[in-house]
């Protein structure tokens, strides 16, 4: 009895060890950046790695805000295209994914293994072919290409299908049916409501990959005061190396990781449930 007590309390050290571990290890990049920000450009570039904080967070910031570039613009920019995108994601991925655990149609195999195969291709193979239909379209420039296509995600989809399978009965759809509840009804009063932990994980998720997202941001936003965050910190990190100013960009980065951490802080207290219960089957 003793030594099952005795190895229980050392998997448990050992357990919280790893756990703390990984949450420095997870952290520590985050102090460098806050710390660096409060650093100047010649103090970066001449002693280079500092674990003390500086005095020129708020010149850094004042130089941020009343350089060149709509900073405050931008990050309106980013809020709106990753807010509208996180949440049109989740509700309709979710209700592409409550078609398939709800239904039985013919073709339902055959759809479900198509939208898996599309995780399969990457976003740059139809780069190009999506910027010049959004050329044709006349949609340059605009919100509208970086919102519309993340309704249509492939990795929620199957992330909501696999929590569905797990955690929504089919008992439970036939008795709303047959207490005449529409479909819509069910969906968003019954459905929705215990799928929140899920949905909560992945508009995390949607929102931080459409906020850090770069590349079809860059290639659609050609106008100044349209441009995101990603890609205002990208222009003022290939600036002129005579005028590129280390301490503004990681003041920049510090800067935009708030809405972010908002967001997460807002949401996780749902992600531990949401990710452990999609993986428990009934």
């Amino acid at each position: 009895m003793e030594k099952e007590k005795g190895s229980v309390h050392a998997r448990r050290f050992i357990a919280y060890l790893v756990l703390i571990i990984l949450t420095v290890l997870c952290l520590v990049w985050f102090y460098i950046l806050i710390i660096n920000a409060t650093r100047s450009k010649n103090d970066l570039r001449v002693n280079g790695f500092s674990a003390i904080p500086s005095t020129h967070l708020m010149e850094n910031l004042n130089n941020l805000f009343h350089g060149t570039q709509p900073v405050l613009r931008g990050m309106l920019n980013s809020i709106i295209v990753a807010g509208c995108s996180a949440f049109l994601g989740t509700y309709f991925s979710t209700m592409t994914a409550y078609a398939i655990h709800a239904y039985r149609f013919k073709g339902r195999k055959f759809i479900y293994t198509f939208i898996l195969a599309i995780m399969m291709i990457p976003t740059q193979v139809s780069a190009l072919g999506f910027v010049d239909l959004m050329r044709k379209m006349k949609l340059m420039n605009n919100f509208i290409p970086l919102i519309i296509p993340s309704m249509a995600a492939p990795v929620v989809f199957f992330y909501m299908k696999q929590y569905m399978d797990s955690n929504l009965p089919g008992s439970l759809i036939e008795a709303a049916r047959i207490d005449g509840a529409s479909e819509f009804h069910i969906f968003n009063r019954i459905v929705v409501p215990l799928m929140k932990p899920a949905i909560s994980v992945q508009a995390i998720f949607t929102f931080v990959s459409s906020w850090n997202n770069y590349f079809i941001p860059s290639l659609i936003l050609k106008d100044e005061n349209m441009k995101t965050l990603p890609v205002l910190i990208a222009e003022l990190r290939s600036a002129d190396f005579l005028k590129f100013d280390m301490g503004q960009v990681y003041a920049m980065i510090a800067f935009s990781i708030f809405p972010v951490i908002i967001v997460y802080l807002f949401l996780s207290r749902n992600i531990v449930g949401g990710v452990t219960a999609g993986g428990v089957k009934e």
